[in-house]
């Protein structure tokens, strides 16, 4: 026989949004229920964020290993990737991570952790286990997982997701990576690294199709200075098992091509989990693609559900997680309006050179009707990326040629990811590109690249 509980505040999901959520509310005085079925820290800690940029580090550092020359370091004897001691390191970071999310939820008053699944009977209940909660107040943050694309023989043979990928103990041979955004260019390179011959495909006519065009162009020129075999308008129609390897078939500019790969990767996006947690039950609408809609306020269809993070789409970033459940808790604890439409929301790609960015791209501006003005500098210009032997990339920032408010800036270059952060907090604060131009900078260091890009912003001829 099932129990019914009651509570002020239910939270489905213990990722990076429903924790916080969890956590405040709960402090704050709030009977509260944190319903997870899997690990808490969502995808980010477990299968995201945390495992696969420290897998990257290794790869980072097994590169310079055999630079080493290039610098004066005379290395005697062959490094090998020893996979098990990269996953091991993995592991034991990331368990280092989440037993700290553990231990915060324990020492939270009025927050009970429910391991389970949680599934909508109605606006206000869940049923867990065999346990039935109720609530006035409903947070869904259940997150979203890999795709699967329509590919012929994709459920036939085994494929690794972004998830299984992280969990291998042997370099895999030859893999093919199928899709040319994040996941895909981060993994790609980073097996490349540890010894892997690697092929990608990518639908698109460059890779990170999301960013602006020069940043794309610029990725893959290093990843095939790397070795790395990037096909581009190349769609895979076809995966096969042969007795050794998998057949992947694809049309590459209208002609079919053909690769025998030990491994295969299917980076292809992701998609929302609503479709398990019954939803229909408490009438809360999402769109095609199965995304949570939600107003200003977060606020779905259902009166008392909230929902945020991953599972209603849009920027799909831990930090944007974390804002979200910033606004929400101001919103829900608080009884303050909110809105989330104009958040400066920065984002990066963790390839080497990294990829840092921040508003629009030069296209995106264009299209939007704006008379820009643009500025670049590359690395190879300045000092101190010559000196770390980094001189891959650039900076862009585009403005406004009319009112001179920086509407994107993008970073492709050593340590980019941090970099960008001049360029949000120039943007923050309402700063023009004249601005960063007329503030002093350290030198040698890697900023006087967004220095010197500010200080050539011009209409372009």
């Amino acid at each position: 026989m099932s129990t019914t509980d009651t509570y002020d505040l239910i939270v489905l999901g213990g990722g990076m949004a429903g924790l916080p959520v969890s956590i405040k509310g709960a402090r704050k005085g709030l009977k509260t229920a944190l319903i997870e079925d899997s690990y808490l820290g969502g995808t980010c800690l477990n299968r995201g964020c945390i495992p696969t940029k420290t897998m990257i580090r290794s790869a980072e550092v097994a590169n310079l290993v055999d630079r080493a020359e290039v610098f004066g370091i005379n290395r005697e004897g062959e490094a090998y990737t020893d996979m098990e001691a990269v996953v091991e390191r993995k592991q034991r970071i990331l368990e280092s991570i989440r037993e700290g999310a553990y231990t915060n939820v324990e020492n939270t008053e009025n927050l009970d952790l429910i391991e389970g699944r949680g599934r909508f009977e109605s606006p206000t209940e869940i049923t867990v286990n065999d346990r039935v909660l109720t609530a006035d107040k409903i947070v869904v943050n259940t997150g979203a997982r890999p795709a699967k694309p329509p590919i012929e023989g994709l459920d036939e043979v085994s494929t690794l997701d972004s998830t299984s990928a992280i969990e291998l103990t042997e370099v895999p041979r030859h893999l093919a990576v199928v899709g040319g955004g994040y996941v895909g260019c981060e993994y790609a390179q980073m097996y490349e690294r540890f010894g892997t011959e690697v092929t990608m495909f990518q639908r698109g006519d460059r890779l990170l199709p999301q960013e602006d065009s020069d940043v794309g162009t610029e990725i893959q020129e290093v990843f095939e200075s790397e070795g790395i075999d990037v096909r581009t308008n190349a769609s895979v129609d076809q995966l096969e098992s042969t007795e050794s390897d998998i057949k992947v078939s694809a049309t590459e500019d209208g002609e079919t091509v053909t690769v025998d790969a030990s491994h295969v990767l299917i980076a292809a996006g992701r998609q929302p989990n609503s479709d398990t947690i019954g939803l229909e039950k408490a009438g809360i609408e999402t769109d095609e693609k199965g995304f949570i809609e939600i107003d200003e306020q977060f606020q779905t269809t259902a009166d008392p559900v909230w929902a945020l993070g991953d599972v209603v789409g849009g920027p799909m970033f831990t930090h944007s997680a974390r804002n979200d459940a910033d606004l929400l808790y101001r919103h829900l604890i608080k009884d303050k309006t909110i809105e989330a439409h104009d958040r400066i929301v920065p984002h990066a790609v963790f390839t080497d050179p990294q990829v840092g960015r921040v508003g629009l791209t030069e296209e995106q501006a264009k299209e939007q009707g704006y008379e820009i003005a643009v500025g670049q500098s590359d690395y190879a210009d300045q000092g101190k990326p010559k000196a770390l032997g980094e001189t891959e990339g650039f900076v862009k920032i585009v403005s406004d040629a009319d009112t001179g408010d920086i509407l994107g800036g993008h970073i492709v270059g050593e340590q980019g990811a941090d970099l960008i952060h001049e360029i949000v907090i120039a943007m923050k604060l309402g700063g023009s590109a004249e601005d960063i131009a007329d503030m002093i900078h350290i030198h040698p260091t890697l900023p006087e690249v967004i220095n010197s890009a500010a200080g050539g912003v011009h209409k372009p001829s």
